[in-house]
């Protein structure tokens, strides 16, 4: 047409206004497509830098708190040592309140020393090398179950334990998990006539990730708190009535997850608690 000028008839003209609207449209269309390609690269790249820079910085926050955990441990033995010795030189001529309140000094320094421990072991599970192999967890739990019930020989336990189930974990770490696990199941089942632990796995998911639990037949907790459970020095029972940190759920839950796997709990009060968990099972997890 700009060779030789045609004079156009109204369904040329019209044909060539469909061909014109098309290409219009497939060019607005290819436009707005690269703009998102775009976007989309320009957001990848922003969340892996944030995501690098968060790994960074929660590393640094647990080697903040193994170093400060570390570093109390010195004073506070001091603490506590000087405490014994004056309540020993003292003897005789302390009164009873006053032996009450070296008492209360000493009980402090031992829950402090507990809370700084717990530290400790929740700071080296964030800091250790994950090393993935096939580990028996059915015979692991009964290791964990037979040192815990030597405890306490007068408790009538029942074990129900799923055999042959594996799993490619850190052995390490994933005892440590297990031992949290199977010690609040005991713990908060103890003042059950019959106590009736249970591990096992439950329906494979459909990404094929194994799923196992841990079950009691203890207190149990409200669900509506359950968004505490996981969170380090969170507890939903007070102290007098079960003895703990409030660590060892935080730390089972940062096993779990540096395994590229989830944890969930279920429960109701009085009907016992289920803690279900993944381990990733995949080594690229």
């Amino acid at each position: 047409m700009w060779r030789t000028p045609l004079a156009l008839s109204e369904d040329l003209q019209a044909l060539v206004s469909i061909f014109a609207s098309r290409a219009n449209a497939e060019l607005v269309r290819l436009q707005r497509d690269r703009e998102i390609q775009r976007l989309t690269e320009t957001l990848e790249l922003r969340v892996r830098e944030r995501t690098a820079e968060l790994q960074k910085l929660n590393a640094e926050l647990d080697s903040f708190a193994y170093t400060v955990s570390h570093d109390l441990k010195s004073p506070l033995r001091s603490i506590d040592g000087f405490t014994r010795l004056i309540e020993e030189q003292m003897g005789d001529r302390l009164n009873a309140d006053e032996r009450e309140m070296f008492d209360r000094v000493l009980s402090s320094t031992a829950r402090m020393g507990s809370l700084i421990s717990a530290l400790l072991a929740l700071a080296r599970v964030s800091q250790a090398p994950l090393e993935r192999q096939s580990v028996d967890l059915s015979a692991l739990v009964r290791s964990i179950l037979a040192e815990r019930l030597v405890e306490s020989p007068q408790r009538a336990v029942v074990c129900d334990i799923t055999d042959g189930l594996t799993a490619q974990c850190d052995p390490q770490l994933a005892r440590i998990a297990l031992e949290n696990l199977l010690g609040n199941a005991l713990k908060y089942s103890r003042d059950q006539a019959h106590t009736v632990i249970e591990f096992g796995r439950v329906q494979t998911g459909d990404d094929g990730t194994p799923r196992f639990f841990v079950r009691d037949n203890g207190v149990g907790f409200n669900m509506a708190y359950a968004t505490k459970l996981f969170q380090p020095f969170q507890r939903l029972h007070m102290v007098n009535e079960f003895e703990g940190t409030g660590i060892g759920l935080a730390t089972v839950r940062r096993i779990v997850e540096r395994h590229g796997g989830t944890i969930t709990a279920c429960s109701a009060p009085g009907e016992g608690a289920t803690f279900s968990f993944t381990l990733g099972d995949a080594p690229s997890a």
